[in-house]
């Protein structure tokens, strides 16, 4: 500031009174970031036209440009730099896509393919398949046990009401148990244990399944019982009026031993 006042001293008593009369329209001390960048300098300037020396002690006293960068003013350089970056493309590239959609095609499931089975699908198909249709009568069977006995009963859907002495009992007879656990495993046969003995292909003792129909009585006729081999020598049946149906070791009862007739494997 010294250096400016004696440059003005320098000039002459016109220019510094010039100079004085503009000083008010300058905003007074401020802090550098607070002068305002060329707010006054106009005016000086528009005096510093006219003369020289008064010009560049306006530039000196004014300091310097205090504004903007130019990389930040509208327009410049990193203004554009920083601005909004366009989209940039994430999905595959169109051969990419191209590729994947052959792949599908040549992978995809022919039409009326049968769709793939889960391992809990496979594994109770297994079961179903292993699963003979004896024992499939065999459980059918057993489901009935303590039901009546009753003469003439039962039929492929269930007890029925027998015919006779069974007229006024819903149940099965010895052949309506038999004919009712066979058509549960899709085997139809006839209501008659004589019938029964001559539907199917004879099993020796040694050989016997379950659910193959195991014979008794009748001499060198029919039979004249029939139930159903389980295991073991034992068997299911309707025995007869008065009881229900249960199980019973024939190979070991003296009655059923001696009327033992033999054994066939329905289906």
């Amino acid at each position: 500031m010294p250096a400016f006042l004696g440059l003005l001293t320098a000039l002459g008593p016109a220019a510094t009174g010039a100079f004085l009369a503009l000083v008010p329209a300058f905003p007074g001390p401020a802090a550098p970031h607070d002068r305002p960048a060329r707010s006054s300098c106009p005016h000086v300037l528009a005096v510093a036209a006219r003369s020289g020396p008064l010009a560049m002690a306006c530039r000196a006293f004014a300091g310097p440009r205090t504004g903007p960068p130019p990389s930040l003013r509208p327009g410049g350089g990193r203004a554009r730099q920083t601005g909004a970056q366009p989209a940039r493309r994430t999905g595959r590239p169109a051969a990419g896509r191209r590729a994947q959609k052959a792949q599908a095609v040549r992978t995809a499931r022919p039409v009326g393919a049968p769709r793939p089975m889960g391992k809990g699908a496979v594994a109770s198909a297994e079961t179903r398949g292993r699963r003979s249709r004896g024992q499939v009568a065999v459980a059918a069977a057993l489901a009935r046990i303590g039901t009546p006995f009753s003469w003439g009963g039962g039929s492929p859907a269930g007890p029925t009401r027998g015919i006779g002495r069974g007229a006024r009992t819903i149940g099965f007879d010895c052949s309506g148990l038999t004919l009712y656990a066979w058509a549960r495993a899709g085997v139809r046969l006839g209501h008659y244990t004589g019938t029964q003995f001559r539907q199917g292909r004879r099993v020796a003792r040694g050989d016997l399944r379950p659910g193959d129909l195991v014979f008794f009585g009748g001499g060198r006729g029919d039979p004249t019982h029939v139930g159903l081999y389980l295991r073991d020598g034992v068997m299911i049946h309707a025995p007869k009026t008065g009881d229900v149906v249960r199980t019973t070791d024939f190979a070991r009862s003296a009655y059923y031993r001696a009327r033992y007739r033999g054994a066939v494997r329905p289906g």
